[in-house]
């Protein structure tokens, strides 16, 4: 008897099967052996994190990020630190930096499969691991996990680490990318798990991982903002499938589920839309039609502060009042399509709410997907508070010598602090791209070994 019918083909008892394989990682190690475990990507460069050949599959990826700011001069300079960023408290003296609160919305993770000319996945780096806004936040599901630091959760721009555990299979090639279209260094630490297989699949048996983030900032609502969600004036019907576009994609495929990030900004509630996935020949009625937002999301009476393996919440507007975030996964009840599929959600009981949404749909499809489009920088940052600055002082005193002996002090250790991370960063740059192209050779010689294996 088959070992997959005396275990079954659950996760858990499939490890205990034979396979025929080979299990590799490409990572941000340290190749000299010491402890300078990331990569550094300068503004406007891209970094290959990893080009592996085929067959295979990706099996996990954990990525671990910092974007920091430098707002005046430390007192350690980083080419001595040795140490990707100063986890020190401002207030202490030694250093004073902070992050980026916008980086995880302006760096783009890219990913190519076999002949993809235009990324399969593209996202900013937050979102694609499900974390909204730019703002940090625990959580835990199936495919995907983030951790956070207690005195980093609700942070814009807060250290978090991220997971996620769908497979991503590859015939001839496996490519993925960190873009960073912001104006500071950003530093990544990264494994991307994978497993090689003995043959090529049949592409007409194998759907290929893809993820795309969307926003509409405000969503094209019809009523005026002060009109009241669940209020009788917005009692007008949708008979036509018009909403916020989660997905739109043709091919045959699966659509396994999405993130979801709003900001409410009329302090009612942002639901009561309706979900509606619309496949192959559908006109009207959809073959999925819901009944409500959080009745998408596998809630009710609103969304509750939870995370399922399947479904929940991320960051509650109770937590951060208007913000929410949420999910759900396709993986126990697959959105199946065989030609196209256009999964909708209402922006309020037949669009009446200007809000703004922003998701990462995932799904997995043949080949060639569509080429997916990403919005410019200034365009997907988060809807954050601003706060005016006090005015300076300085311009206007009666300042003493010692005064002002101090403050053109400050400026040139600034400068000498400053010229020193730049030229650690600069260091850093080299070496990760030295690394990256060392990474690709280091694949393929674990798949020469592994196919030898086999002869």
């Amino acid at each position: 008897m088959a070992s997959s019918s005396v275990l079954g083909a659950d996760l858990l008892s499939s490890v205990a099967q034979r396979k025929t394989g080979r299990s590799a990682r490409v990572s941000s190690y340290d190749h000299t052996g010491l402890n300078e475990d990331a990569f550094v990507v300068l503004p406007g460069e891209t970094a290959t994190l990893a080009d592996i050949e085929g067959p295979g599959k990706i099996t996990h990826l954990w990525f671990v990020q910092t974007c920091r700011r430098i707002l005046g001069p430390g007192l350690i300079p980083y080419s001595k630190s040795g140490v990707a960023m100063l986890e020190i408290h401002n207030a202490l003296g030694l250093s004073y930096e902070d992050s980026d609160p916008d980086y995880y919305r302006k760096v783009l993770i890219k990913m190519y499969w076999d002949d993809s000319e235009t990324p399969n996945v593209v996202a900013p780096i937050g979102d694609f691991f499900c974390l909204g806004h730019s703002m940090a936040a625990n959580f835990q599901s199936m495919p995907f996990t983030v951790s956070v630091k207690p005195s980093e959760e609700k942070k814009y721009g807060g250290a978090a680490a991220f997971n996620c555990y769908l497979t991503m299979p590859f015939n001839t090639r496996a490519r993925i990318e960190i873009e960073n279209q912001g104006e500071h260094a950003y530093i990544q630490y990264f494994y991307i798990d994978y497993e090689l297989l003995p043959a090529p699949f049949d592409p007409a048996e194998m759907l290929y991982f893809h993820a795309h983030w969307r926003r509409e900032n405000p969503t094209n609502g019809w009523a005026p903002n002060a009109m009241q969600t669940n209020s009788l004036e917005t009692q007008v019907p949708n008979l036509s499938g018009a909403g916020y576009t989660i997905l739109e994609t043709e091919g045959a495929g699966t659509y396994i589920g999405c993130n979801h990030s709003v900001l409410h900004h009329q302090g009612t509630w942002w639901g009561e839309g309706d979900d509606m996935i619309f496949i192959d020949d559908d006109t009207w009625p959809p073959s999925l039609h819901g009944t409500g937002g959080e009745d998408y999301f596998s809630q009710g009476w609103g969304m509750q502060k939870n995370a399922y393996p399947f479904c929940g919440t991320i960051i509650h507007e109770e937590d951060v009042p208007g913000h929410q975030v949420s999910y759900r996964w396709h993986l126990a009840d697959p959105v199946r399509f065989d030609k196209k599929i256009k999964v909708v959600l209402e922006h309020g009981h037949a669009n009446h709410l200007r809000d703004d949404w922003a998701t990462t749909a995932y799904w997995y499809q043949t080949l060639p997907g569509p080429k997916l489009e990403m919005l410019p920088v200034e365009q997907r940052l988060p809807n954050r508070p601003t706060f005016k600055p006090t005015a300076e002082p300085a311009a206007e005193a009666v300042l003493t010598d010692l005064q002002k002996k101090n403050i053109k002090d400050r400026e040139e250790r600034l400068k000498a602090f400053v010229d020193d991370r730049n030229a650690w960063l600069e260091r850093r740059a080299k070496a990760s791209r030295e690394r990256a192209l060392r990474n690709i050779e280091h694949a393929k010689d674990i798949r020469k070994r592994f196919l030898k294996s086999l002869e």
